[in-house]
């Protein structure tokens, strides 16, 4: 197929995302009816085959990869989903439930669902279908999983907050949020805008669709599987009723900002934290949910050099060295980033990896660093690059000696790298964002 077309058929689905944003923000009130047909439009389909193809991703249940589905051809795979969806013969299958590692908590594991190819590209063009309606009706205070926004304005958001004095902050987790989610709710939260029967017949289907757990089918009565193309949007339905009722009732209180559902409360004083914390605990009830006491707390990062972490970064007033006497909100790799980091390049360096070539082995180092490099360097991250940096000539000096059956191997492999130019391995010192002050921590 011609680019041309590709790119006329991708504008023709940008085209109807903005007429779909623009109808929704014209009539906050709109119920939209003729959904269906849009969902399985073959433009959308393509465009939607194209997210799960960069996304990559295990198989689902049916154990159908997304390169077996290119290898036996993706137009009579789309065309029979596209007929699948027009005649009404679609049916979801359970996802497949897999655990994985939390980063920086060595031990603990989170689920997380995986639905097959085949659903995950119907989920993602009903997403492509229905974001634009609801973006129409997020609020400011969101930022976690939407178009054109991002965590790193989220974090400006809280030092914008904390520098035009409110200090005290309700560090707040949900728990079990995923899990906890009410169908009823939800679907009542969709329907305050869709009203098309089979749109919503399908959103429910996937939530009734079951979990896979090894061998057991399981149907919780609550929740809903991570993993999913619309479970992003889903989440954000849902807590946008949390968002709507802060902004109308509590916004005196304190400034709420959420990044899906990872959420602050950022108030002036004291009171006003209390306070706020009471009326989360009573507005996230309303939707089914409760706050986990053990990781919600009440902060004064004016005080004692007390900070929080949120979004990967901990978060703490220090001195200006440049403007003596002069404090702001500075940030840098959380204790548990910097863990995350530490465990991944332990993988990446394993005694076990001391038969690959060292370019290998440096061009892994490198591309996993230049990402995580490239979300942390918009802070005051210095130290802790430097930090990092130590570790993985560490690391990979060992690696080298282990190679060489040096007796000593970090002093050999040390040695060895400096001799030969690192092999091209990019240090994260001098990655920090030239906005951001000096380096703290």
């Amino acid at each position: 197929m011609p680019s041309g077309d590709n790119n006329a058929k991708k504008d023709k689905v940008r085209e109807l995302q903005v007429t779909l944003y623009l109808a929704a923000k014209r009539s906050p009130t709109r119920r939209f009816h003729a959904l269906w047909d849009r969902i399985h439009r073959r433009d959308v389909l393509e465009r939607a085959w194209r997210a799960v193809r960069e996304n990559q991703g295990a198989p689902g249940i049916d154990r159908i990869s997304i390169a077996q589905i290119e290898d036996s051809g993706v137009e009579p795979f789309l065309a029979e989903l596209q007929t699948e969806l027009r005649e009404g013969r679609y049916r979801p299958r359970p996802v497949r439930r897999v655990y994985i590692p939390k980063a920086g908590r060595p031990g603990q594991t989170r689920p997380l669902g995986i639905p097959t190819v085949a659903d995950r590209v119907v989920q993602t063009a009903a997403k492509l279908v229905l974001e634009p309606i609801f973006e129409a009706d997020f609020r400011d205070c969101s930022f976690g999983f939407r178009p054109k926004r991002s965590a790193h304005d989220a974090l400006d958001a809280i030092k914008g907050e904390v520098m035009r004095g409110r200090r005290w902050v309700v560090d707040a987790d949900i728990r079990g949020f995923f899990d906890a989610l009410r169908p009823d709710t939800l679907m009542a939260l969709v329907a305050e805008r869709v009203s098309d029967r089979r749109v919503l017949k399908l959103i429910r289907s996937w939530l009734r669709a079951g979990v896979l757990d090894g061998a057991t089918l399981v149907h919780p009565a609550t929740g809903v599987p991570q993993g999913g193309g619309v479970s992003p949007l889903l989440a954000n339905v849902y807590l946008n009723a949390l968002d709507r009722a802060w902004q109308e009732r509590c916004r005196a209180v304190g400034t709420l900002i959420r990044y899906a559902d990872d959420l602050l409360i950022l108030c002036h004083t004291k009171a006003q934290a209390e306070a706020a914390l009471h009326e989360l605990r009573a507005l996230l009830a309303d939707l089914g949910l409760e706050l986990a006491d053990d990781k919600t707390r009440v902060v004064c990062v004016d005080e004692d050099g007390e900070g929080f972490d949120f979004l990967g970064f901990h978060h703490r007033m220090i001195e200006s060295f440049r403007k003596p006497g002069w404090r702001y909100l500075a940030r840098w790799p959380s204790a548990r980033a910097m863990q995350a980091a530490r465990q991944r390049i332990r993988e990446l360096t394993d005694r076990r990896r001391a038969r690959l070539p060292v370019g290998v082995v440096v061009a892994d180092l490198n591309r996993y660093l230049t990402g995580w490099g490239g979300y942390f360097r918009r802070g005051n991250s210095t130290r802790k690059f430097h930090t990092l940096d130590r570790y993985v000539v560490e690391r990979l000096g060992r690696l080298i000696g282990v190679r060489h059956q040096s007796s000593r191997p970090i002093a050999f492999g040390r040695w060895w790298l400096r001799q030969h130019g690192y092999l091209g391995l990019r240090p994260l010192v001098g990655r920090v964002h030239r906005g951001a002050a000096h380096a703290a921590g």
